[in-house]
């Protein structure tokens, strides 16, 4: 078998994101919308389809509906008949009374699916990472060197590297230690200014793993997961090779790889304006290295009016289907899919989620607009920071969030009653979302 289809990848999709905030209140952090028309977890499946892998297991846990349908409807097309498909697979308790208390564990849990499969090796993902690689490159790296794990790394500035697993390699790649989010990250080398960290990208050999998993559940002491415990006993055996992250990157620039956490509400914000740049490093109109999603049938954007004071535009913004700038203006922003700017509006370097209405006469700045919102003619907000913090969540870079139960419970919310046009989708509950 050839190495992708003799591959079986595992998509890690159950964790809570709760330095997401409200954001994820309702929904997966891999169900997050980004780009303004995908779902952070489009990009690993995506990568799995390009490079070939199509046997794909994805574990939810928390707050998982959302993903499940996203997953569902938008990534059935794979034909079972050739070996093809992706099963998404729910915490079930299979093995003990517990739900899933690491990363580990939740492989361990699903063991005999993967026996199931008989891969010859496993490829364990995060789904709630963005960027574009190549994993038949990994793939190709982990076996040509007879390896029985493989670690894909990146470079990270020294005071960002605490938020990850910390690796030391000799020059043939050896990895000689591992420390998960240490207080004090080590350089890559002597008097660097980055340090090495993983992507929690791991290539297995399938009985390996299996062993691992099997020795690591009987240790109570475990915390069961990969960072913390797996693969720092693997590296003290000497049994883990690194795979740098530029071997496998699509569409580099300049030489740069790109890969985020968006992990927090300032990390979301940041990778979401990245897309808007002129030139930006993470290319969504490649069209041999496609990122998929659920493709609803809406509309062409639109900008209606072009009198002083009332002209639809946009500007250094990325604008998605069934959009309709009315008479108001957006500067360095991302309008995600079925939103509504009115006139006399501005909007400038936010997010504003599917659904979402600006009001007539609004201020929109710096800020992530949520699913769905409604916000009422003559809304401010991104302008003052003490009354944003009065009704919304303000991170430290002063990115100020707004979800619809912000707005019922600080009485902001628009009146239904207005004589104003309505989003051209239906806008759920945030139950739904």
């Amino acid at each position: 078998m050839s190495l992708d289809h003799s591959t079986y990848a595992v998509v890690l999709a159950g964790g809570r994101g709760s330095r997401l905030r409200e954001l994820t209140e309702w929904r997966a952090k891999p169900a997050m919308p980004f780009g303004g028309q995908m779902k952070i977890i489009d990009f690993t499946l995506s990568n799995c389809i390009n490079s070939g892998v199509r046997r794909i297991g994805v574990l939810t846990q928390y707050k998982s509906q959302s993903l499940i349908r996203h997953i569902t409807r938008g990534w059935g097309f794979l034909d079972a008949r050739l070996g093809e498909f992706i099963d998404v697979v729910p915490a079930q308790q299979r093995v003990d009374q517990n739900w899933y208390s690491g990363t580990a564990n939740a492989v361990w849990q699903n063991l005999d699916m993967l026996q199931e499969a008989q891969p010859r090796r496993v490829l364990v993902l995060a789904g709630d990472h963005v960027y574009k690689m190549d994993y038949s490159r990994l793939l190709a790296d982990h076996v040509e060197g007879g390896h029985e794990v493989t670690v894909s790394c990146i470079e990270v500035p020294l005071d960002q590297a605490c938020a990850y697993g910390v690796l030391q390699t000799t020059p043939e790649g050896l990895v000689t230690a591992f420390e998960e989010k240490p207080a004090v990250p080590k350089p890559a080398f002597a008097g660097a200014s980055v340090a090495l960290v993983s992507m929690g990208i791991y290539v297995f050999e399938a009985n390996t793993l299996y062993a691992e998993l099997k020795r690591d559940a009987s240790e109570s002491a475990s915390q069961h997961d990969f960072g913390h415990d797996l693969l720092p006993r693997l590296v003290e055996e000497g049994r883990v090779r690194a795979h740098p992250f530029s071997h496998s990157c699509v569409n580099m620039v300049e030489g740069r790889p790109y890969w985020r956490d968006v992990g927090t509400l300032d990390a979301y914000w940041e990778a979401n304006m990245d897309l808007i740049k002129p030139l930006p490093e993470l290319n969504l109109y490649d069209e041999r290295w496609p990122i998929r999603s659920l493709g609803a049938p809406l509309a062409p954007a639109k900008f209606v009016l072009d009198l002083d004071g009332r002209r639809g535009t946009a500007i250094d913004s990325l604008v998605s289907s069934g959009c309709i700038v009315s008479g108001g203006s957006v500067r360095r922003s991302v309008l995600f899919a079925n939103t509504r700017i009115e006139e006399g509006s501005q909007v400038e370097d936010s997010l504003v989620l599917h659904g979402a209405v600006v009001g007539r006469g609004s201020t929109v700045r710096n800020a992530i607009i949520d699913k769905g919102c409604l916000l009422p003619d003559q809304f401010t907000v991104g302008v003052d920071a003490e009354k944003d913090r009065a009704h919304f969540t303000v991170t430290e870079r002063g990115i100020v969030l707004v979800t619809q139960a912000m707005l019922e419970r600080s009485g902001l919310q628009s009146d239904p009653s207005q004589d104003r046009p309505m989003p051209l989708a239906v806008v759920p509950s945030a139950q739904q979302v």
